[in-house]
């Protein structure tokens, strides 16, 4: 854990008194305002603060920490901090799921370090939420349309998706037409999103629920992918994922006129205030790898932008 970091957010809870003015002031969520707060005390290995109802205030260790901080942010604040945000170097630890790191890190990846070869990227393959702090990382993606409201995160753009069969489970079992007929067919779904129904957007924009069924769910689109080619099902893949195959002619395009509710891409984070410049520079080529190829795969399938 970045011991300077844990030291100012020490000192703006000294200053504001408060964890929740703190976590305003310094663009942080409240939880990870708690969590540097926590840290310090382990570290110091006893209560900082007084806690109650109407107040914070130092204990008598918090009152000798927080000259050391102070000392310690003075000299740090000595440091250029030009000179450090110019400098493309260092480790930045990523966390995503399979889907993410193949269709949205790994294709703008080498390019990206190559243009800074001082840096090193450590990928971790998780669909599990992480914790930054305890797991050091730096920046997490996930997609998701039900984002934590405490967290600290950046839209980097929209995860798009599409109905999908082969032609051999079209021939033997027919084409829906609406998605009110998606419920006599087997639909295999993605197990972190569905709940019995999918969403679509129909043409006018009306929102539509359709209720499925079917015999396969999983939390990883790859074995949705593997087994809508192998003829079992209709899936709602992502649209990074499907294109290729449908481009092929693997894969059919089922009733593009109604539009699956999109879900948002978004880049996860510690905190807005000192990033280093190497996760700038990567949350900007994310956002413009993302439009790029959202846009070459839905024009692919003869699918408008939306």
């Amino acid at each position: 854990m970045d011991r300077i970091t844990a030291a100012q957010v020490f000192n703006r809870i000294c200053e504001l008194g408060s964890l929740s003015a703190a976590s305003r002031a310094m663009g942080m969520s409240r939880p990870m305002i708690s969590r540097y707060l926590a840290e310090m005390e382990d570290w110091a290995g006893t209560r900082l603060l007084h806690r109650s109802s109407r107040k914070l205030s130092l204990t008598p260790a918090g009152e000798q920490l927080l000259l050391q901080t102070q000392a310690l942010l003075q000299v740090a604040d000595g440091i250029s901090q030009t000179e450090l945000q110019q400098t493309v170097a260092g480790t930045l630890r990523i966390s995503c799921a399979h889907f993410t790191t193949k269709r949205i890190l790994n294709p703008l990846l080498q390019t990206f370090l190559n243009q800074h070869p001082a840096l090193k990227v450590e990928v971790q393959i998780s669909n599990q939420n992480v914790n930054l702090v305890a797991d050091r990382i730096d920046l997490a993606i996930r997609v998701t349309n039900e984002l934590d409201p405490n967290i600290i995160a950046r839209r980097l753009g929209d995860c798009y998706s599409v109905l999908c069969a082969s032609q051999r489970y079209l021939a033997e079992y027919g084409t829906p037409q609406s998605p009110a007929q998606l419920i006599q067919h087997n639909c295999l779904h993605y197990s972190n999103f569905a709940h019995g129904f999918w969403q679509f957007n129909a043409p006018d924009g009306t929102p539509i629920h359709a209720d499925i069924q079917g015999n396969l769910s999983v939390n990883e689109s790859s074995i949705l992918l593997d087994a809508v080619l192998n003829d079992a099902g209709i899936a709602m893949l992502p649209i990074l994922d499907a294109a290729p195959y449908i481009a092929k002619g693997q894969l059919t395009a089922l009733m593009t006129e109604y539009q699956p509710q999109p879900l948002g891409i978004y880049g996860i984070y510690r905190s807005r205030l000192h990033q280093p410049l190497a996760l700038k520079l990567l949350l900007e080529a994310l956002k413009t790898a993302i439009h790029s190829a959202n846009q070459q795969a839905l024009a692919s399938i003869g699918v408008e932008t939306p």
